[in-house]
């Protein structure tokens, strides 16, 4: 790996990183595209989607275990929600990981490209605030969580992520979970899910591990740096900011397609 290469990969892992874990999500709606796109506008050398899909599985599994230490105290961690979730994202992100070996770059990327319509169409959906709501009375259904978390890690298994920037949407606006609630919770759901798709990824090699390495270490430094700032901000702010950036994703990806 060149220099240049290694100095790139480090700071789309660090830049992507620190707004995971700012934003509770786990990146790869940020680092995806970036990683497609960024090393060729340098020179360097292009890797194709089952790569980037590999890379960003790894990475993602790395920065949440920053993100969820960084929010361990507060009681913003709900285990309940956790479980719920976490244990159907699991199944949906190995079954997702496993089976990308089978798909083609262009579908991957609709896959891609589809996912991040899909929720910045929902992060603009207006919300019903329950955010005075104490953290020990949340109610949810237990069931639609489960069965939308198995439909997101299956779908965002396939192109690398752990599905956070579709979870967080769905928390907030189809489950009425208090924002900093999901923030938090959809880290430990992300590291779960995470699993399953690493395992996926690895074990069918569509991993480069130098590369994924690379953003590894810069995630590990920038997640819980982003984290701490994410506790300090206003929580429309943070929902804005996620908003537009998946929203921005979504557009390139789809005028990439198109195109």
């Amino acid at each position: 790996m060149s220099i240049e290469l290694f100095i790139v990969l480090f700071l789309i892992g660090f830049v992507g990183s620190y707004i995971s874990g700012m934003l509770g999500i786990g990146g790869s709606i940020i680092k995806y595209p970036m990683l497609l796109y960024i090393p060729p506008l340098f020179g360097l050398a292009a890797f194709s989607a089952h790569e980037v899909a590999g890379i960003s599985a790894v990475q993602v599994f790395f920065a949440t275990i920053g993100g969820v230490w960084a929010y361990r105290k507060g009681g913003y961690l709900n285990k309940t929600l956790i479980i719920y979730m976490g244990v159907s994202v699991l199944i949906g992100s190995l079954i997702g990981g496993v089976g990308s070996q089978a798909m083609s770059e262009a579908t991957i990327n609709t896959v891609y490209g589809v996912l991040a319509l899909i929720a910045a169409v929902m992060m603009f959906v207006p919300k019903k605030g329950r955010e005075d709501i104490p953290f020990d009375q949340i109610t949810f259904n237990k069931w639609l969580a489960a069965i939308l978390a198995f439909i997101v890690g299956f779908s965002a298994g396939i192109v690398g992520a752990a599905g956070a920037f579709l979870l967080v949407p769905i928390m907030l606006v189809v489950l009425k979970i208090p924002t900093r609630v999901t923030i938090a919770s959809s880290l430990a759901i992300t590291f779960i899910a995470s699993i399953g798709t690493t395992i996926g990824k690895v074990t069918t090699g569509q991993v480069e591990y130098l590369p994924a390495l690379v953003m590894v270490v810069a995630s590990l430094i920038a997640a819980p740096l982003g984290a701490k700032l994410g506790k300090k901000m206003n929580t429309k702010i943070l929902q804005i900011l996620l908003a537009l950036i998946i929203l921005a994703t979504a557009i390139k990806i789809w005028l990439d397609i198109l195109m």
